[in-house]
């Protein structure tokens, strides 16, 4: 690149007014106003970046608190849902015990009734036999009949017998 140094020439008063400009910077402390502005917003974004660590570092603790919080939430859920299944395992235990309570005695009952039903019918039965006994010594004491009709009297009262048994 060539330059022409002569005074007519407008790079060197484009020159000599840059010059001049900056002197006249300089002497009114531009460049100090111009570093303590620098300065103040380097420490401005340096402080900026001081709360950002210190809020990242918060956040890091806070994170890792819920993280503890979820972790015992989850031990505590499956502690309840251990207790819940061992309380249900206890209750359906006891609830096939009562049940087979339950069945035995009502089959004590039925056996009871059955038996007691099986002496009443006995009872009936030789009830109705002593009754169907008296009738017959009754009809033998009013008629006057001879042995061979006490024979057939006898006879028909175990057929009338048979009758009313079954």
């Amino acid at each position: 690149m060539y330059f022409d140094f002569a005074l007519n020439s407008p790079t060197i008063w484009v020159f000599f007014a840059l010059v001049l400009f900056l002197l006249v910077l300089g002497y009114f402390g531009i460049h100090k106003k111009i570093a303590g502005s620098l300065d103040a917003r380097a420490d401005k974004i340096r402080a900026e970046l001081d709360e950002a660590r210190s809020l990242r570092e918060e956040a890091q603790a806070l994170l890792a608190s819920y993280q503890r919080k979820q972790k015992e939430a989850e031990e505590q859920a499956d502690s309840i849902v251990k207790q819940a299944r061992h309380d249900a395992e206890i209750m359906a235990t006891n609830a096939r015990k009562d049940l087979a309570e339950r069945l035995e005695r009502r089959a004590e009952q039925a056996e009871a009734k059955i038996a007691t039903a099986e002496a009443q019918a006995m009872a009936e039965v030789k009830a109705k036999a002593a009754e169907m006994a008296l009738n017959a010594a009754e009809k033998l004491i009013r008629s006057g009949t001879t042995s061979e009709d006490h024979a057939k009297l006898v006879k028909d009262g175990i057929a009338q017998m048979g009758k009313v048994l079954n």
